[in-house]
């Protein structure tokens, strides 16, 4: 028996062109959407109901539904939790190989798993995909009540309305207090509103290189993101879904992620990874060819535009924007006074987009706060490269902390 959203009757509304996570090959037209849609394979997720949400900003969502991932076993005590928050472009999918329902293989894998820094054996790891994401978790691509797509109709989200959408689901699965809370950039602003809106049901946080609330900076590289996307004639004003493939927001989409990404890896990265030299056989002095960096930010455009969905990179990067920890509780300073988890910040040294500085502010601001800053190359994306590095700071934090029994 289909599920309500694999119902024949809602995969009939959507374009056929847009169902099925398929891989493009190199050279094939983007899809008009790389969101995970009605009917397309399930894969590992799950789905929490999360029921009509009452947002910040005014209004509500209605029939808001969380996709989410688990690893091991809530124990007896149900006190080895871990919630496990994603950034932008990433998803509930942290652990596990690409394959049907999964365009990409797990994107922490090297600090989840049996006998890993946060050991599946000993904890309930849990995952979910943010809400306004694309990838189960009702966004943009979704199906409203009356069975079209969102789009352009999909509400404004705050870090507040997601983390309330993830208090609902922990209540779902019996997690009264989460062990830990732990996520990098986009997700570390939910980490702190977790401990922030909800200090009863966290015992710590790993708010990993992010901040408390978004800078002037910060601000400007995401507004420069969401014009490119919003500039692509093929966005529609955001009711693109059901154009066929090669002619959705891909090209907005694409610079969106060069932009962005720019910010994700350092100078001396790029410099020593690239500096000047030309793609190849391309010529850049006569215009008609490209510098090798241009071709890898080039390549990584094209990449996010076959996996993710315009509309919900415009609706979280939105939700970035506004973030703001001390909005409604007294500026920051106070709101991180208010903290009672304990907490562990960490910074990327190299880090140009979520500063070292920031996490430092953290650690300063919550009583008895800790701050780790990590060495690295390649600046903010440090978090998802240096599993050597954060592994061990990881795992003795949580020894510290949640010091539960390993299973065999």
């Amino acid at each position: 028996m289909a599920t309500p959203w694999q119902s024949p009757e809602r995969r009939a509304r959507i374009a056929p062109s847009a169902l099925g996570q398929v891989r493009a090959a190199a050279g094939e037209p983007p899809p008009v959407t790389g969101a995970w849609r009605e009917g397309d394979p399930v894969g590992h997720r799950r789905f929490h109901e999360v029921g009509d949400l009452e947002l910040e900003a005014g209004g509500s969502l209605p029939g808001a539904r969380l996709a989410y991932e688990t690893w091991g076993t809530l124990n007896a005590a149900a006190d080895n939790a871990i919630l496990l928050l994603h950034g932008l472009t990433g998803d509930s999918h942290v652990l596990g190989a690409a394959g049907d329902g999964h365009l990409t293989p797990g994107w922490w894998e090297a600090l989840v798993g049996p006998g890993r820094a946060i050991d599946t054996n000993r904890y309930f790891v849990v995952a979910p995909n943010v809400l306004g994401g694309c990838q189960g978790s009702t966004g943009p691509a979704s199906i409203a009540p009356d069975g079209a797509a969102w789009g352009s109709r999909f509400p404004a989200l705050t870090a507040r309305d997601q983390v309330a959408a993830e208090a609902s689901l922990a209540t779902a699965l019996g997690v009264t207090r989460w062990a830990l809370v732990i996520g990098a950039s986009m997700g570390g602003h939910r980490v702190l509103e977790w401990a922030a809106g909800y200090p009863e049901r966290v015992g710590a946080i790993v708010p990993i290189a992010t901040a408390a609330q978004t800078s002037g900076d910060q601000i400007a590289w995401a507004h420069a993101q969401i014009g490119a996307i919003r500039g692509d004639v093929a966005f529609r004003g955001g009711d693109y879904y059901e154009a066929p493939a090669g002619q959705g927001p891909h090209r907005g989409l694409a610079l969106a992620r060069q932009i962005g990404h720019a910010t994700y890896r350092s100078a001396r990265e790029l410099d020593a990874r690239f500096g000047r030299i030309p793609q190849r056989a391309e010529n850049p002095l006569d215009g008609s060819g490209r510098f090798a960096v241009q071709s890898y930010l080039d390549h990584h455009g094209d990449k996010l535009a076959r996996r993710f969905d315009a509309g919900s990179y415009v609706v979280l990067t939105q939700a970035m924007i506004t973030h703001d920890l001390g909005r409604d509780r007294g500026g920051v300073e106070a709101a991180l006074a208010g903290i009672s988890a304990r907490t562990l910040a960490i910074g990327i040294d190299t880090d140009r987009l979520f500063l070292a500085e920031q996490s430092a502010r953290i650690a300063r601001g919550v009583p008895g706060g800790e701050l780790r800053v990590v060495r690295s190359d390649h600046g903010h994306d440090g978090f998802l490269i240096e599993s050597d590095t954060l592994g061990p700071i990881i795992s003795a934090f949580l020894g510290e902390v949640a010091p539960v029994v390993r299973r065999a």
